[in-house]
């Protein structure tokens, strides 16, 4: 059967919805019912980031070196960015809260996500989850990612303040957050997360929109600034576009473009 100019490899249902698996052109994608993709791998190349705004979740490379302890992923969807860190940082110690048990099966028999002791799943509403943690896990985390939408939105107990709030508490004063935004000048949730996220962060936040996508990825700074110096970005940028085959001069000249007033503020000159 084919859908969304693909083939259906895989159907199954849950409380949420129908979920599908679409093979087109050697790539395989997860749908939530409808034509966007939740997340996409290579056949031929599984380990590579192949949705653009994944590999733009990358860009928090450009300002910490390494990740050697733990990690936090809100939102698994077909594993992507879990198997890229468990691949490239083996000192990472990672924990992913996805809301739908189906989800993480289908991540595991048809995405490739391994049986990896590095990596814990949780079983919950992300929201949730960080609220209830934020003073058990104060400080723990040098990444947050925040990326769980379903076929319609954000979920709204992750679109709040506190919970933004609960992002800040359980980062170490070194770490950041990621996350995956849905952008636009007419998107009213967009504006009020960039302001939240500028408040609760002191306004050490950079946004990466996505060329000829709504994706928006923002990335704040818990209580620091990066150290190095523009074009020690830039050498340091073509390093790692060499080391991953990930576009990272052009994520920083963006930073930069679309970051006119907060750029200088969060980058050295």
């Amino acid at each position: 059967m084919y859908k969304y100019d693909g083939l259906l490899v895989h159907e199954s249902f849950d409380d949420l919805g129908i979920l599908e698996v679409i093979d087109c052109k050697g790539i395989r994608s997860l749908h939530f019912g409808t034509h966007p993709r939740q997340s996409s791998m290579r056949l031929n190349a599984p380990d590579v980031l192949e949705l653009d705004y994944v590999r733009a979740m990358t860009s928090w490379l450009l300002f910490k070196p390494d990740l050697a302890d733990d990690a936090l992923l809100i939102g698994l969807g077909g594993g992507s960015l879990a198997k890229h860190l468990l691949h490239h940082f083996p000192d990472c110690r990672l924990t992913a809260v996805e809301y739908r048990q189906s989800v993480v099966k289908i991540a595991r028999s048809l995405f490739g996500l391994p049986l990896d002791p590095r990596l814990k799943i949780r079983i919950d509403e992300g929201g949730h989850y960080l609220r209830q943690r934020a003073e058990t896990d104060s400080g723990r985390y040098s990444l947050v990612f925040v990326d769980a939408y379903d076929h319609e939105a954000m979920a709204s107990s992750i679109a709040s303040a506190a919970f933004f709030d609960a992002c800040k508490a359980v980062l170490k004063p070194s770490g950041m957050m990621v996350i995956n935004l849905w952008g636009g000048d007419y998107n009213a949730q967009f504006q009020q997360i960039t302001e939240w996220l500028l408040h609760i962060f002191n306004q050490q936040v950079l946004f990466l929109p996505i060329p000829d996508r709504s994706n928006v990825i923002g990335l704040a700074f818990n209580g620091y600034t990066p150290q190095q110096t523009l074009p020690e970005l830039r050498s340091h940028a073509l390093v790692l576009e060499q080391r991953l085959q990930i576009e990272f001069p052009r994520f920083l000249k963006d930073l930069k473009k679309h970051n006119p007033h907060t750029f200088n503020q969060v980058i050295k000159s």
